[in-house]
Formats: C-alpha cells, sequence, structure tokens
C-alpha cells in the first residue's frame, strides 16, 4: 500500500511515520503534488500554529493539492483545524475542506485549563473510521483550538463544553486526537483508515 504524510512545517510527523511502521506500513514523506496525488491514502498530521502552517502549504499550493485528492485522506490534530474554513488561531481562512470553524477554548471555571491536555473519552461515535473501539474508548488530546460539534461531526469529546473529536465528509476524515499516541485505540482507528 502506497501511503503518504504531507510534509510541511508542522511538528508530529515521526510519530505518525512510526505508528505505521509499527503496522508494517513504510510511509513516504512528500510535499511533491505527485506523489501526494499517486498515494493510495494521505495522512495530514500536525502540531504548531495555524496561520504559519496555512502560508507554507499556500506557497507549494499544497493547499489546493490536498483539497482536490480523491483517495482518503485523515487529518490529525492542526490537520483537522486546517481541514476547516477557518481558524481563529493567526486569524487565518484553511483548506476548507469541512464547513465549520476552528475556536480558541474559553474557560469557564478556574480548574478550565488550556491547552487541553489529556486522555479523553469519546462518545457519539458513527462512520467506519470509528468501528471495533469499544463503549466509551480513551484517546490522547493536545491542542488550544477545537471545531464546535457540526454535521461533519463522527465523534464528540467533552471539554469545556462538547466539541468535535473527529469528523468525516465525502473521501476526508479527521481527528483532533492523536491517534499515534492513543494506545490500542489509536491502533485501531489507523487501521480503519488504511482500511477504507
Amino acid at each position: 500500500m502506497n501511503v503518504a504524510i504531507v510534509k510541511y512545517n508542522a511538528g508530529n510527523i515521526y510519530s505518525v511515520m512510526n505508528a505505521l511502521k509499527r503496522l508494517g506500513i513504510s510511509p513516504l514523506l512528500t510535499d511533491s503534488i505527485d506523489e501526494l496525488q499517486r498515494a493510495d491514502c494521505v495522512l495530514f498530521p500536525g502540531q504548531g500554529e495555524a496561520r504559519g502552517a496555512m502560508e507554507y502549504l499556500k506557497a507549494r499550493r499544497l493547499d489546493e493539492v490536498i483539497r482536490d485528492l480523491r483517495q482518503p485522506v485523515l487529518g490529525i490534530c492542526v490537520g483537522q483545524q486546517l481541514l476547516c474554513r477557518h481558524s481563529e488561531e493567526g486569524d487565518v481562512d484553511c483548506i476548507g475542506v469541512f464547513d465549520a470553524d476552528v475556536v480558541r477554548f474559553q474557560p469557564k471555571r478556574h480548574e478550565d485549563k488550556v491547552p487541553c491536555m489529556g486522555w479523553q473519552n469519546l462518545g457519539g461515535l458513527k462512520s467506519p473510521l470509528m468501528q471495533g473501539l469499544g463503549t466509551e474508548p480513551y484517546v490522547y488530546f493536545v491542542h488550544s483550538y477545537y471545531v464546535p460539534v457540526c454535521k461533519e461531526t463522527i465523534a464528540v469529546a467533552d471539554y469545556i463544553q462538547p466539541y468535535s473529536a473527529a469528523m468525516h465528509k465525502d473521501n476526508f476524515y479527521a481527528c483532533q486526537f492523536h491517534p499515534e499516541k492513543s494506545g490500542k485505540v489509536g491502533e485501531q482507528i489507523i487501521k480503519n483508515f488504511l482500511a477504507l
């Protein structure tokens, strides 16, 4: 299987590569338009800041390339946020696959800390991406911005308020959490994605 990972100025690439290698997949890390278009599936991970990431993607036309991909695509963490319409982080227009905006957590109580960091359970599971996870699976999050629950939400987490832990539209899937750092549950999600 030909699996590509989008190479851009965002961290977290190598933990995703290692998670795939544990499943017997040798992914290609690339920013080549041809290689991304030829891949059987594409992972779009990221940590970091939305504006800088979008500037890098736009400078190389990768935003257009990603939007036009027809094979399964999985955005992870900032990758999910960049697939949305707009992000409050840096007040930047994003790729626009998902018809949703990314907003910052607003603490309501003293104990509400931003960023959200740690293990949370998932609810409201839908889509083949979320198959076989058991009841109330736990996954690992690190983020200060989130996508509100919307029509494209396929899993919900609750931190300060419910939000989109995972999303799906057409051939695009996304997780706000880090499946590559989420143990057996995350491994199952990656296997589900590769089997799409």
